[in-house]
C-alpha cells in the first residue's frame, strides 16, 4: 500500500484533461511526457514514500498549472509505483521501464 492522500478527479472533468512535460526522478534523457485523463494528484505523502515528479507551473501548451502546480503525481514506497497520469499513452517506454526494474528488484529480494 502507499501512504498518501489523493483527490479524485483533481484536475476536472474528461474535457479537462491535458498533456506536459515532467522531470521525472530516476529516469534518464530528459522530460516524460504525461497524459492526464480524469486524474487524481496527491494531496500528501508519508515519510516513507519518495515523490518521482510534480506537475510543472506551466503546462505543455503554456497554461498556468494553477492549484495543480507542485502537486505529486508520481509517487513509489517500497515495491508500490504509481502514476496519475497514463504513461501507456505515449510511446515513451520509461517508466514502464522502472517498474519492470522495480519488480525484479523486489522479486530477487524476496
Amino acid at each position: 500500500s502507499l501512504d498518501v492522500v489523493v483527490r479524485r478527479n483533481a484536475f476536472g472533468r474528461q474535457v479537462d484533461s491535458f498533456e506536459t512535460d515532467l522531470q521525472f526522478t530516476g529516469l534518464p534523457e530528459g522530460p516524460v511526457r504525461a497524459v492526464f485523463i480524469r486524474a487524481p494528484w496527491v494531496e500528501s505523502v508519508g515519510p516513507g514514500v519518495e515523490v518521482l515528479a510534480t506537475v510543472p507551473q506551466h503546462t505543455r501548451s503554456g497554461a498556468d498549472a494553477g492549484a495543480a502546480a507542485g502537486r505529486p503525481v508520481a509517487v513509489r514506497q517500497g515495491s508500490v509505483l504509481a502514476t496519475a497520469f497514463h504513461p501507456e499513452l505515449t510511446g515513451d517506454l520509461r517508466v514502464h521501464a522502472l517498474f519492470c526494474a522495480q519488480v525484479k528488484q523486489a522479486v530477487a529480494e524476496s
